[in-house]
């Protein structure tokens, strides 16, 4: 059932799940936390890509205001909630600043690929530790979904905005394993150059071959 969405349009793509904090300036968006704060209100943010609000967006709720300055603006932490995609754009919501639009909620499938989930998991450690990032690994959870590394994978905005178009976990998982698949020889090699760009000049205590 269509309903209408305060907006909060970003240069970011937010995944359900993630949590984003924001510093809020504009005095639009400082009314958008206010009716938040007072009516208990969700806001979409859409990525803004290409000079225009996208289709697709994820709706958001407001878990705590964490500073609010002398002059008004404010320091606040959201938490993404579900993807949504826009049918009617209204720059103003009636008798507010901020933008609204008429969205329907999109169903998601959480089901996910167990088949691809260990080659998946292999990659990602991988490229963490190719790019000496071993702790983010160590960190992640057995369970992790997509979205929750989407981040950390080298994509785009513009892949990371295909994903959200997504509507399963395992056609998210399809498109992160061609995205390794594809990224991971290079990574691995450019940091092995680098490494013999750092030995240059060094003195190398070799064994010469046995003939």
């Amino acid at each position: 059932m269509p309903r209408t969405l305060a907006l909060f349009p970003l240069n970011l793509v937010v995944f359900p799940g993630e949590k984003l904090n924001l510093h809020i300036f504009e005095p639009r968006y400082r009314q958008l936390v206010r009716d938040c704060i007072e009516t208990g209100i969700t806001f979409g943010i859409p990525p803004y890509i290409n000079e225009n609000v996208s289709e697709l967006g994820t709706e958001v709720r407001l878990l705590n205001v964490e500073k609010t300055y002398p002059n008004g603006e404010m320091d606040i932490r959201t938490q993404g909630v579900s993807v949504f995609r826009i049918r009617d754009f209204y720059r103003q919501a009636p008798g507010k600043l901020y933008a609204a639009a008429r969205i329907e909620e999109i169903t998601d499938d959480t089901t996910e690929d167990a088949l691809l989930k260990p080659r998946i998991t292999e990659y990602v450690r991988q490229l963490y530790e190719a790019l000496g990032l071993r702790r983010l690994f160590l960190d992640l959870a057995p369970n992790y979904r997509i979205y929750e590394i989407a981040h950390h994978l080298g994509f785009t905005q513009e892949q990371e905005y295909q994903l959200l178009a997504a509507t399963s976990e395992s056609e998210r998982q399809e498109i992160v394993l061609e995205h390794l698949e594809s990224i991971l020889p290079v990574v691995v090699e450019t940091e092995r150059l680098k490494e013999r760009v750092r030995l240059n000049g060094h003195f190398k205590n070799l064994t010469p071959p046995n003939f």
